[in-house]
């Protein structure tokens, strides 16, 4: 990078706008004037150690980082439109953040915003915390590992998905979404993974009524599912839950296997339902529980 602006305050529009190869250091971004857009269009820049409050500050960046820095509620739709960036130890508070970016990396963040990854490819997040409104609606993939996301209608209409070691809290997760794995996570929510196809659970912890209905290819593997009264409704399913269901109702096709199932209606179905539900045996389950002590 051939250039450094440092200690410096930037509040007229599009301030820095197609700044190249450069690091912006310890600058602020705001004031009386309300400029937009202060780094519109920039190409391979750093960004350290600032803090911005002014909307549509980095819009169509390419190759860029955003180090160590904060966005105030002031500093709306900051990354729309950008591409191979990295968010590293950044808060962000405003209404909206990633929109239409790709091939972008987010670590050690908090991103509170009514909207965050729409329509977004190619988005990795890491140890981080996110917080709003249908996040990652129509985003494709995604990679999310050791991270935390507080919702509302959450992970909706994504393709090719993978989330690990992660807790998200949020109802309607999934809906719509096709191709994803989630492993060793906990949800907590109602209405999981409505009208998704080709999901699949590892080694999670499900919370939350209505689980799982009119589902397509879903897989649960080693799984616990707590307070998840009619779950499976009208679902492909090929379930394996370690421990008890409250209530299984009208599965379509597959089967489900847990320790207790509390009430099984396969009654007022609309249409053919013929999955094998079992019970395990306390047979099964010592032999299990042998196996696993065992290994």
């Amino acid at each position: 990078m051939n250039k450094k602006i440092e200690n410096q305050t930037f509040q007229q529009e599009r301030a820095l706008y197609n700044l190249t190869d450069a690091e912006v250091i310890n600058c602020h971004f705001g004031g009386e004037e309300d400029g937009e857009s202060c780094l519109k269009e920039a190409r391979n820049i750093s960004v350290k150690n600032s803090y911005i409050n002014l909307r549509y500050p980095m819009w169509h960046n390419h190759h860029f980082e955003l180090i160590d820095s904060e966005l105030d509620e002031n500093a709306r739709a900051a990354f729309w439109y950008s591409t191979d960036g990295l968010i590293r130890n950044v808060k962000v508070k405003t209404i909206k953040s990633l929109r239409n970016a790709e091939r972008i990396r987010i670590e050690n963040s908090d991103i509170v915003a009514k909207e965050v990854g729409w329509f977004c490819k190619d988005i990795y997040m890491e140890n981080s915390h996110l917080e709003g409104d249908y996040p990652f609606l129509r985003a494709e993939n995604i990679t999310i590992n050791n991270s935390k996301i507080d919702g509302k209608y959450s992970l909706q209409y994504m393709e090719n998905v993978r989330i690990t070691n992660s807790i998200l809290n949020t109802k309607d997760a999934f809906w719509h979404s096709k191709n994803v794995v989630v492993e060793n996570c906990k949800i907590n929510g109602a209405y999981l993974a409505w009208y998704a196809e080709d999901i699949t659970f590892i080694n999670c912890e499900i919370t939350g009524t209505q689980p799982i209905c009119y589902t397509k290819k879903v897989k649960m593997i080693n799984c616990t599912m707590h307070n998840t009264d009619l779950a499976f409704e009208y679902s492909d399913v090929e379930a394996d839950i370690v421990g008890h269901i409250d209530s299984v109702k009208n599965p379509k096709s597959g089967y489900i296997r847990a320790d207790s199932i509390g009430d099984i209606i396969l009654k007022d179905s609309i249409m053919e339902t013929n999955a094998v539900i079992e019970v395990r045996s306390a047979k099964e389950n010592s032999e299990k529980c042998m196996s696993c002590s065992a290994n």
